[in-house]
């Protein structure tokens, strides 16, 4: 298959998903292809929104819609590790000889919805790390492959404070994007009450096997980026760090800790799969303008002055990306001197 026709099935493929998603969710057209975009990119979606929004039917339908499998926990405080992961049993065989077996938990799926991850204990919550950063579970000291494509998608309440823990840095920077989920327009909640209260159901029809996600994945990291693109990736990774000389003003006063290296993977890998969406192999400014704020809002800390002033993080991104910009624009200039 030449170049040309793997694109265009990639395009097809990715829209034709988003079509079987859209049977059943109403609006959200840009969560849907971000969370799209996460799964093709290899990573985990974080989506954050208030109950009732559509997070959880979101990624059902998205599983629905895949030839794999998919397994939901319910985060609660009282979860353990081993309801996540698994744990040794002992079984009795034929001959009445005792042994361990071991019980697989419900990360063993291709598609994990961790759903109110906030509501469990750090502990619980760590239980999670290994498999979503090696794709594998170490349970009795014997290393656990799960299944590929792995791809975790997690929701959170942002209200709701109350008998719920944090997300810790470490596994907040484990997944790729993070979703702000918001509520429907007036056209949209009127589509959605007459989706929903009258005697029909949608049917979502499976359109992509689990090879093919595999297959999509390994396309995706073949897109080329230029090297001014990805100075630009670089450099606004690096505007994010107040320490940083080039560093702009409101990163300076508002920001403790900047992001990651993983976050420019995460910016980089995400552009790439928004190229190919749009039938382009090449990464653009404009697919590094929209994914920042989705890539790098959850990988950058305020310090004090930042939470007392009640400050934006997508704002903050926005005008970020903007010196970075300016910054790459005069060290090109200067080169060219």
């Amino acid at each position: 298959m030449t170049q040309d026709a793997r694109v265009q099935d990639f395009v097809t493929s990715f829209e034709a998903l988003r079509t079987e998603v859209e049977k059943v969710i109403v609006g959200h057209r840009e969560i849907i292809n971000h969370v799209l975009i996460g799964m093709f990119a290899g990573g985990h979606v974080l989506l954050e929104g208030v109950p009732g929004l559509g997070k959880t039917l979101l990624i059902k339908t998205l599983a629905e819609g895949l030839e794999l499998s998919f397994s939901r926990i319910q985060f609660t405080p009282d979860l353990m590790p081993a309801d996540i992961i698994g744990t040794n049993i002992i079984v009795e065989d034929s001959d009445g000889r005792k042994h361990f077996q071991f019980q697989q938990g419900p990360i063993f799926a291709h598609i994990l919805l961790a759903d109110e991850i906030n509501r469990a204990t750090p502990k619980t919550q760590s239980a999670l790390l290994e498999g979503m950063q090696e794709a594998s579970v170490t349970v009795g000291g014997v290393s656990r492959p799960l299944p590929g494509p792995f791809f975790v998608l997690a929701t959170q309440n942002p209200i709701e404070m109350e008998g719920t823990y944090p997300l810790p840095e470490a596994q907040l920077d484990r997944f790729l994007l993070k979703l702000r989920v918001r509520y429907p327009a007036l056209e949209e909640l009127n589509a959605i009450i007459d989706r929903t209260t009258q005697a029909r159901t949608v049917a979502v029809d499976r359109v992509m096997s689990g090879a093919k996600v595999m297959a999509f994945r390994e396309l995706i990291r073949e897109v080329p980026i230029a090297a001014h693109v990805r100075d630009l990736a670089s450099t606004i990774i690096m505007a994010t760090h107040p320490l940083w000389e080039h560093a702009p003003d409101v990163a300076r006063r508002f920001v403790r800790y900047g992001a990651s290296p993983r976050g420019a993977q995460g910016l980089v890998l995400a552009a790439k799969v928004r190229a190919l969406a749009e039938g382009r192999f090449n990464v653009s400014v404009d697919d590094l303008r929209t994914l920042a704020a989705p890539a790098l809002r959850h990988r950058i800390i305020l310090n004090f002055e930042g939470e007392a002033e009640g400050i934006d993080i997508d704002s903050l991104v926005a005008q970020i990306v903007e010196s970075a910009e300016a910054v790459a624009v005069q060290g090109k200039e200067s080169f060219l001197r």
